[in-house]
């Protein structure tokens, strides 16, 4: 005899008992109020009161059932204080957006927020290497996948205006449709070590250089006499010469002497800038041929090249399919320029472009003395090539070269 014939017969009562007998837990706990959907449906048959009750007490617990069974996706859009998360199940339909604060704590309470609507499939992340780094690294952490993803295109601000709810929705969808795949840097790792220290050395480079310009500009409007003195000098000649010069004080009113003490001045802030930029060179010498020793060790790679190829590249440079996806990075994936009959490609201006400068430097310097490359050279100018054409082809040759090492050695070590 069913459950559902004996709660006809005996009523609630006897449909509460024959929920027991029958051995089943869902069973069980509708005759005890537990709160399963089993239970409820049972009792609910029974056509009981008590059935009915404990069927109204099971909606929250098969609302959690449900929520763990669900997919679903999420975009954030990425701030300096707030992200605002929007999540998306896997038809599209938005179940949820909110803000949360850029803190440790705050990264925390997203991913429970989000995890509370189902099982997440990704995370679309704006601005992953800078605003979004912190949640990426606490998303990746968690092992929930990551997508880099790009700003809403034109037509979606023109049709939905600008706000973080749009562009973390924006993120989310294009997470879903397939159009973001890139995947984040991992920031965890000795290349990181590497860019941290190239950001000072490198703003320290262009303020030495700004510091000769304005040593230069301050000579040729010198007084006659410091001009003749100074401006057949080189840069660092310069230096030397006007780190010494003793203004007089108590005479600055005079142009002479207030052009000596702002000539002191620039000299002895380029000399500290050179320390600086000494002790930053020794750092990522060692941190560089630690991380890349075989990148270090091709022709005409110096420390530098090798860092920023490094630092483009990222730790977990998996994240790119092919040695044409690195050509695409650095701007030397050569882009089609043809027409009717000619057949032509031309420069890329894409790409990361201090890259790219890295790899225009190497074949500079492999043109002046590396013999296979002037053997390559000579060969292709019977192609009727033009030289910034064939530096287009040595970069992308070089390209291919500096990702097999890269490849090396960072999924080695």
């Amino acid at each position: 005899m069913s459950i559902t014939d004996v709660s006809t017969q005996a009523g609630p009562q006897a449909g509460s008992q024959a929920g027991s007998q029958s051995g089943s837990q869902a069973g069980s706990q509708a005759g005890s109020q537990a709160g399963s959907q089993s239970g409820s449906q049972a009792g609910s048959q029974a056509g009981s009161q008590s059935g009915s009750q404990s069927g109204s007490q099971a909606g929250s617990g098969s609302q959690v059932d449900r929520q763990v069974g669900r997919v679903v996706v999420a975009g954030v859009d990425t701030h300096q204080l707030t992200h605002h998360v929007v999540v998306l199940d896997t038809t599209g339909r938005r179940l949820g957006d909110r803000g949360f604060e850029a803190s440790s704590a705050g990264y925390a309470q997203a991913v429970d927020w989000m995890a509370g609507f189902g099982t997440i499939e990704a995370v679309g992340v704006e601005s992953s290497g800078s605003y979004g780094a912190g949640l990426t690294l606490r998303l990746l952490t968690a092992g929930i996948e990551v997508i880099e993803v790009s700003r809403p295109e034109k037509a979606t601000r023109a049709q939905h205006g600008k706000s973080d709810p749009v562009d973390a929705e924006s993120a989310a969808r294009q997470v879903l449709a397939g159009t973001a795949t890139g995947r984040p840097k991992v920031k965890t790792g000795i290349i990181e070590a590497i860019r941290a220290i190239k950001v000072p050395r490198d703003a320290a480079v262009r303020d030495r250089t700004r510091g000769y310009s304005q040593l230069r500009d301050l000579v040729t409007t010198a007084p006659v006499e410091l001009r003749e003195q100074l401006l057949t000098l080189t840069g660092k000649q310069r230096v030397a010469v006007v780190a010494g010069y003793r203004p007089d004080p108590t005479r600055l009113a005079d142009p002479t002497q207030a052009t000596k003490l702002a000539l002191r001045t620039l000299a002895r802030r380029i000399r500290a800038l050179d320390a600086e930029i000494d002790a930053a060179d020794a750092v990522l010498a060692d941190l560089v041929a630690q991380a890349v020793p075989t990148v270090l060790g091709l022709p005409r790679v110096g420390v530098q090249s090798a860092a920023r190829l490094a630092i483009t590249a990222g730790q977990n440079i998996d994240r790119m399919r092919s040695e044409a996806t690195f050509a695409k990075l650095t701007g030397v994936a050569p882009i089609p320029a043809s027409s009717g009959k000619s057949t032509r490609m031309r420069l890329n201006r894409g790409g990361d472009r201090q890259a790219n400068s890295a790899l225009y430097m190497i074949a500079i310097g492999r043109l002046q003395s590396h013999q296979p490359t002037l053997a390559y050279l000579a060969r292709r100018q019977h192609h009727n090539l033009s030289k910034r054409d064939l530096i287009r082809c040595l970069k992308r040759y070089i390209a291919r070269e500096i990702y097999t090492a890269l490849k090396h050695d960072l999924l080695t070590t």
